[in-house]
């Protein structure tokens, strides 16, 4: 049957089917709206999550993965929202009719004004179906243009990261084939978001079109274009879901600029500020950190208060951190990076003996303590850093301060990282974090 999809039997079956999909419609939309719900604060926890650790394939997916999500909910509630809308009018119509504006005996100029402007109640129930299916339709269709526009960039960034400063690949042929497709691809994204937005004025003229088709050829591949592109013409064919897929558009920037509206009430407190003498953020602080979603910052103490004679310092690890290693102690690097995406199903193996690797892991940690100096107040401590976990499970680097010389009150812990440029060393702060010191 489907495949003579011109066969009357069939062309009659689709029907039916049309007109019985709004039943399908709201069962899908309602599922669709809980599981979505469901995941997104997971969703965007994973994206904070990879932000603050530095994966990036993570932090793309995840982001990715969230905007699909809320551009789902806002649609599927406003299609659910105007189809309870369209059932409230059918269930109206089957009482009361179509609207009678005689028996409202309203003055001639608003009997004329209404029955132009306001219509048929048919008309009305009409068009709140194609609002309906529509809205449907496109919640789906602007999903694979999340994934069109991701696609695209990361063609950009592989072209940028694996062939332009590849360090495997000839230099004549990085440049030599890097840098044209480079260029093709930035300028044929250009070309068919233009294309797009025209609803397909470069495909109208002759010449134009012939040497927009190769480009148009490798965006159909590069952003999946092959696997929607019934669902994109039929829209440009239809006068309204050519409008309405354009009026979404603006809707979703004026969300965006609507969600990221706050009040602020103070021209110089803030509660996000960083850390320094004489502010103290929760991120920080490990009691504060444990019944809170704030993400940990780069050096967290136990408290504010702190009562042992002793201070826990935990730095969190990331990718970032071994790259500063390598660039203190270029020994370390390996001449395979095995960093990011992998599968267990491919074991990857080192050439390392477990010897050989503890020994360099404690190099590793002695390099990480090199880099990192520590103060409290204008007294410098010397750090021994191990590799250790937090109460979140987080990676990282732990030591130990004696407080025995440090007298009570409040002090200010200095954590500086070391850089080399050029051969010139430079110290960055890292971190100043306030506490109190009580002896028991």
């Amino acid at each position: 049957m489907s495949q003579d999809y011109n066969n009357p039997a069939f062309k009659k079956l689709l029907q039916k089917l049309q007109e019985e999909s709004w039943q399908l419609e709201l069962i899908i939309s309602g599922f669709a709206i809980f599981g979505l719900f469901t995941i997104f604060d997971p969703l965007m926890q994973s994206v904070a999550d990879a932000e603050d650790n530095e994966q990036i394939y993570k932090f793309v997916i995840s982001l990715v993965a969230t905007i699909s999500c809320a551009i789902l909910i806002f649609n599927l509630v406003l299609h659910v929202l105007l189809r309870g809308l369209w059932i409230g009018a059918l269930g109206l119509r089957y009482v009361s009719g179509d609207i009678d504006y005689d028996s409202l005996k309203y003055s001639e100029k608003f009997t004329k004004y209404l029955k132009r402007r306001v219509g048929s109640f048919d008309r009305y129930i009409a068009t709140l179906e194609n609002y309906c299916s529509i809205i449907f339709a496109i919640s789906f269709l602007l999903i694979f243009y999340v994934l069109a526009i991701t696609f695209t960039i990361l063609t950009i960034a592989f072209t940028a990261n694996y062939v332009l400063d590849s360090d495997w690949l000839p230099g004549w042929i990085s440049k030599g084939i890097g840098i044209p497709f480079m260029l093709f691809v930035v300028f044929g994204m250009l070309i068919t978001f233009f294309d797009f937005v025209t609803l397909g004025s470069l495909k109208k003229k002759k010449w134009i079109s012939k040497i927009y088709f190769p480009v148009y050829w490798v965006f159909s591949f590069i952003t999946l274009s092959f696997l929607y592109r019934p669902l994109v013409y039929n829209f440009l064919d239809h006068k309204f879901g050519r409008r309405l897929s354009f009026v979404l558009v603006p809707f979703y920037i004026g969300i965006m600029i609507l969600s990221s509206v706050k009040y602020q009430n103070s021209n110089y407190l803030k509660a996000d500020l960083n850390s320094n003498d004489m502010i103290a953020n929760i991120e920080n602080y490990e009691d504060q950190l444990a019944n809170s979603k704030v993400f940990t910052g780069d050096v967290t103490i136990p408290s504010k208060v702190i009562k042992d004679s002793y201070l826990k310092i935990f730095m969190p690890y990331s990718e970032t951190v071994e790259d500063r290693v390598f660039a203190i102690n270029p020994g370390l690097k390996p001449e395979k990076d095995i960093r990011g995406l992998k599968t267990d199903v491919v074991k990857i193996n080192t050439n390392n003996s477990r010897s050989k690797r503890d020994s360099l892991t404690k190099v590793y940690i002695e390099t990480f303590g090199e880099i990192y100096s520590i103060r409290i107040d204008s007294i410098p401590f010397e750090s021994n850093f191990i590799l250790s976990q937090n109460f979140r499970e987080e990676l990282g680097f732990e030591t130990y301060l004696n407080l025995d010389s440090i007298p009570s009150g409040k002090h200010l812990l200095k954590i500086n990282r070391m850089r080399i440029r050029n051969n010139d060393t430079t110290y960055w702060i890292v971190d100043r974090i306030p506490f109190w010191h009580f002896k028991n």
